[in-house]
């Protein structure tokens, strides 16, 4: 796979999203928890993604249950608590891991483009995000505790 664009992902209503509808927008990747210390950052995500609705940027989050249990709950559980939460309004996709020999294609694919601290690919902790460019690549990886807004101007440069 030699960019983004190349992958599928089922949304969370279960039908299989072609990232290819996304071509030629710069794309924020977050792995999401709804009981996370960091699930706050939702409102972060919603905020940019209203501010630049009208460039060529979407945030896409992929709910994952792999720390602490901390996202639970079914599709269906997930959507309505993003939606009357945060008012998320952005993709979101079912369930995945991001971790192990179960991960989706598309986080084995991110964490071989851009690794983690001391060259890891592991995931480390829910709100790990990914930053890729207009052709789908990925440019920068940001740990849990970075804040949406802090991205800002990053996303700017791309769009």
């Amino acid at each position: 796979m030699s960019s983004v664009f190349d992958f599928t992902a089922r949304g969370i209503d279960g039908t299989e999203v072609p990232l290819d509808q996304f071509r030629g927008k710069a794309l924020l990747i977050v792995n999401t928890a709804s009981k996370c210390g960091f699930t706050g950052q939702y409102a972060g995500l919603e905020t940019l993604n209203r501010q630049l609705a009208d460039q060529p940027f979407e945030v896409l989050g992929f709910p994952c249950n792999q720390f602490g249990a901390q996202e639970p709950g079914i599709a269906d559980e997930i959507a309505t608590f993003c939606t009357t939460s945060f008012g998320i309004n952005f993709p979101m996709f079912e369930k995945v891991e991001v971790n192990g020999p179960n991960r989706h294609p598309l986080y084995a694919w991110l964490t071989e483009q851009k690794k983690g601290l001391l060259g890891s690919r592991a995931i480390k902790w829910n709100f790990t995000k990914f930053l890729t460019d207009r052709e789908g690549r990925v440019v920068a990886r940001y740990a849990p505790q970075t804040e949406p807004s802090a991205i800002q101007a990053d996303i700017e440069k791309l769009i």
